[in-house]
């Protein structure tokens, strides 16, 4: 008798494998993704979540001040920060024309009111 040599590998099964792996990480990620998985959540006396979300602080560049999207003056400003908790974050988002005083004024007051964790937002150059 004479043998057949293999002149080539056969890959169809491997991609089938490949094929049904990949289906069951991107399930997977869905849900992780999404929080697919229903959740019933504890009960707390205080919502967390509320206290301690981003607040935001926008300057247009004419210097007005923006908190949550209302607008205020500094002073109005710090009145609306001092009862918030001291671990909360802010963001805040200053125009690129607006004058360095204005956002050095804004940033001053969050820091000397006990807050610590404050960012700016900006933008990626291309």
């Amino acid at each position: 008798m004479e043998e057949k040599q293999f002149d080539y590998i056969n890959v169809i099964p491997f991609v089938d494998i490949m094929l049904v792996l990949l289906t069951i990480v991107l399930t997977t990620s869905t849900f992780i993704a999404t929080g697919g998985i229903p959740v019933n959540l504890p009960k707390a006396s205080k919502n967390l979540d509320q206290t301690l979300r981003v607040r935001t602080i926008e300057i247009d560049k004419n210097g007005s001040i923006f908190f949550n999207a209302k607008p205020v003056t500094l002073q109005g400003l710090l009145e609306a920060i001092k009862p918030l908790e001291r671990q909360t974050p802010f963001l805040i988002r200053a125009d690129r024309e607006l004058a360095l005083q204005n956002f050095v004024d804004v940033l001053d007051t969050v820091k000397n009111s006990g807050f610590q964790q404050v960012s700016l937002q900006t933008e990626i150059k291309q």
